[in-house]
């Protein structure tokens, strides 16, 4: 929806945020659970699934290809799964809406069926690059057509003999790195995927957990084609890119003092908590546990003064979505604060790097994009108006500056924040954020 300029928020300056709160489930872990239940013999059953417009789309898709799933009611969902070859053709194009996740696991995964499937979404995912994806895949067999510059629409081939590959990727991603190993269940002999620095584990746990034998060497993960998933209860935790929201605004503000409960900690994820400790956060991890395969923990965080760092490039991987809030909190530093090494941001939901940039310059903050980076020097946040170009990250990121701001902040273009977070306007007011919505 970028560009509706509909939905916009309003802040008013300062506050603390205070309580306790859970915020929705991962929608990682969400997408991958209606896509391997619906892969399973037997039935699924999901807990805390986030019933938000990424993990909806997932969830339609494969609707649209012939499997009976109820819900999601309160985040319970049903799948009854139809087994590794029971997909059917849709009637039409499958439109993913705003999520490259759902694009880019299915391409893999669809590359294997046996019926021809066009993959389509809303203007901001039709732009995202899919070479990442379709040319690996085409090294195993498949046939995808894209446009001339490597986007969507794909279009994918059934009924092709997929081989397995051992494949180093150029650029750490678990999307490519889903997607050739879904792919590879469908592939003779051995699919085998190396990373060049370690990203999230979500498929590789969750195939293993439903009876599906995953190999795990180091940076490398490989799969036989040719096996089975076997249906499971599936206890979603609570996302921690959606937490990351929370623990920059306590942070920043003086007076906070939050719990956040049920969050996902696995350690391909925690790049967040790291980098906000190395800035000075005041973060602990209470109650761990483990639910499902995956890593679980209460986190408290209290305000205390950040200062500027150089976030260490082994930390990129494991934090690049939660960057736009990691922004805010280098905005508020005392120092200056130095990104390199992600270049992966420029290719999200919009340029995160420029978009953040222009934002934060717009409420008054030194902020200098580099090619595969930022340069931002802590200090004083104004007030203003930003655009967050339709992505959800952005908007959700500079509704915490306001905790800061010396006046109103207006954020436009917000309509996408339930791609991922539905309802956090009323959470956010309910931990003290000054937070309303206008145009609906």
């Amino acid at each position: 929806m970028s560009g509706s300029n509909r939905l916009q928020f309003h802040l008013a300056p300062g506050g603390a945020l205070r309580g306790t709160l859970r915020v929705p489930g991962d929608k990682s872990i969400s997408h991958r659970a209606i896509m391997l239940g619906s892969l399973a013999d037997g039935v699924t059953g999901i807990r805390g699934f986030l019933e938000g417009e990424d993990s909806l789309a997932t969830l339609g898709a494969f609707r649209a290809m012939g499997v009976s799933i109820e819900g999601p009611d309160d985040g319970r969902v049903t799948v009854h799964g139809v087994g590794m070859h029971g997909l059917k053709a849709p009637s039409g194009p499958l439109d993913l809406g705003n999520s490259g996740t759902s694009m880019r696991l299915l391409s893999g995964l669809l590359a294997g069926q046996s019926f021809d499937v066009e993959l389509v979404g809303d203007a901001s995912l039709m732009s995202r690059p899919m070479r990442r994806v379709t040319e690996p895949l085409a090294r195993m067999g498949a046939v995808i057509e894209a446009t001339e510059a490597g986007t969507a629409p794909l279009r994918i081939r059934g009924g092709q003999r997929l081989r397995g590959i051992d494949y180093d990727m150029p650029v750490a991603s678990a999307q490519v790195k889903s997607c050739l190993l879904l792919a590879g269940l469908y592939a003779g002999g051995r699919t085998c995927v190396t990373e060049p620095a370690p990203t999230r584990d979500h498929t590789e746990r969750m195939l293993a957990g439903m009876g599906y034998p995953v190999a795990r060497e180091g940076s490398r993960a490989c799969v036989e084609g040719g096996g089975s998933v076997r249906a499971a209860s599936i206890d979603v935790p609570s996302d921690i890119s959606s937490a990351a929201f929370f623990l920059v605004g306590a942070s920043i503000a003086p007076g906070s003092d939050l719990l956040i409960e049920h969050v996902g900690v696995n350690p391909t994820r925690t790049g967040v908590l790291e980098i906000l400790r190395l800035m000075g956060a005041d973060i602990e991890v209470l109650n761990p546990r483990e639910v499902g395969g995956e890593p679980v923990a209460d986190l408290r965080v209290r305000h205390a003064p950040l200062h500027g760092i150089e976030i260490p490039e082994a930390q990129v991987p494991l934090a690049i979505d939660e960057f736009p809030a990691l922004f805010v909190a280098a905005a508020c530093a005392e120092g200056r604060t130095v990104l390199t090494g992600a270049e992966e941001l420029r290719v999200k939901e919009s340029d995160r790097i420029q978009v953040m940039a222009d934002g934060l310059r717009a409420l008054g903050v030194d902020a200098n994009p580099t090619p595969d980076g930022i340069v931002i020097e802590g200090g004083a946040i104004g007030a203003g108006r930003v655009d967050s170009c339709g992505d959800h990250r952005i908007a959700m990121s500079f509704a915490m500056a306001a905790l800061r701001a010396s006046g109103d902040i207006h954020i436009d273009d917000c309509d996408n924040v339930n791609t991922s977070f539905p309802g956090f306007v009323a959470l956010a007011a309910g931990a003290g954020l000054s937070i309303r919505a206008e145009g609906e």
